[in-house]
């Protein structure tokens, strides 16, 4: 996919105020069946921390790539 069609991707794992773990498991099994997922990390989510930290706390949980984050979103591959 380019830069354009991750802008295309629709949110599909939302991660709130219980963190990454319990998500990470979903992450993993969409990444499975699809080349890219987006995630939008909810304010209570990110916490005292950023999107980034938590972002990459996350594609470790799930053995996955981070590709990128913008705003409130991560891709992964």
């Amino acid at each position: 996919m380019t830069g354009a069609d991750v802008h295309d991707l629709d949110v599909t794992v939302w991660v709130g105020k219980a963190g990454v773990e319990p998500v990470a498991a979903e992450l993993a099994d969409q990444l499975a069946e699809r080349e890219q997922v987006k995630v939008r990390f909810l304010r209570a989510a990110v916490g005292g921390s950023d999107v980034e930290t938590v972002a990459a706390e996350l594609a470790d949980l799930a053995d996955a790539e981070l590709l990128e984050t913008r705003g409130n979103t991560g891709v992964y591959r």
